[in-house]
């Protein structure tokens, strides 16, 4: 189901792809990525569209602070495109995910149920939540029963600190290229303002609230001259 906005953009339509496995096996093995592009790049087809931008996330479907799908709706208010997903459970497993996302603006539209209604969204995303409780359940019995019989639960070998600086570059290098996806898309409407006018921060921060293009931060909110100038700071110079 794709929830319909007043402003479409011209010619074919625009989609914004979203994937999401749950683990680091999953993501270096492509082990459902294959097949959610599939689903993907054929639901796209059907609908006479093209897919302007995706990304890929690795993360846990009951973790609602992904900046994978942070930046996919950023994308999607940007260029006025949808969030297309394969399969609703790859959004999350959450009805409270689902209902905010449902509130942003953003049409979105899940493969494996392309005509649901709002109330059959609600209702699916209510029975994945249950199945992951569920599922939570029975892990934590299966463990405290292995544990009970003596199993060795965990990594030996794992220390503290043991990666976490590398994760740590990892996750900056992931916030700094999203950043710089961000500020390339708002820098259309910088220059669409510059024409028009505008020359100081506070007058760019202006022109991009007035059209309601999201702040670096994924929401859209009031902009500060500030966020304008790091916006700026990341656009490489027009080629001479």
């Amino acid at each position: 189901m794709a929830l319909r906005s007043t402003l479409r953009p011209q010619g074919a339509p625009l989609f914004v792809a979203y994937y999401r496995v749950s683990t680091d096996a999953q993501g270096r093995s492509g082990l459902g990525l294959e097949a959610q592009r599939e689903a993907v790049a054929r639901h796209v087809g059907n609908a006479g569209g093209r897919i302007t931008a995706e990304f890929e996330e690795i993360e846990s479907g009951k973790n609602n602070a992904r900046p994978k799908i942070a930046a996919a709706i950023s994308t999607c208010r940007l260029k006025r495109a949808t969030l297309v997903i394969a399969k609703l459970d790859r959004l999350a497993r959450n009805v409270a995910f689902v209902s905010n996302l449902m509130e942003s603006g953003v049409d979105f539209v899940a493969c494996d149920n392309p005509y649901a209604t709002r109330l059959t969204i609600h209702i699916l995303a209510a029975v994945a939540e249950h199945e992951r409780e569920m599922i939570s359940q029975r892990t934590k019995a299966a463990l405290a029963a292995a544990k009970a019989r003596g199993v060795q639960l965990g990594n030996p070998n794992l220390r503290p600190g043991n990666g976490s600086r590398a994760f740590a570059k990892t996750g900056r290098a992931a916030r700094s290229k999203l950043s710089n996806e961000h500020a390339a898309d708002v820098s259309q409407y910088i220059d669409a303002a510059r024409l028009a006018g505008c020359k100081t921060l506070g007058d760019f921060a202006r022109a991009l609230t007035a059209r309601g293009i999201p702040t670096p931060g994924g929401a859209v909110k009031i902009w500060r001259s500030e966020q304008v100038s790091r916006v700026l700071k990341r656009i490489p110079p027009p080629s001479s």
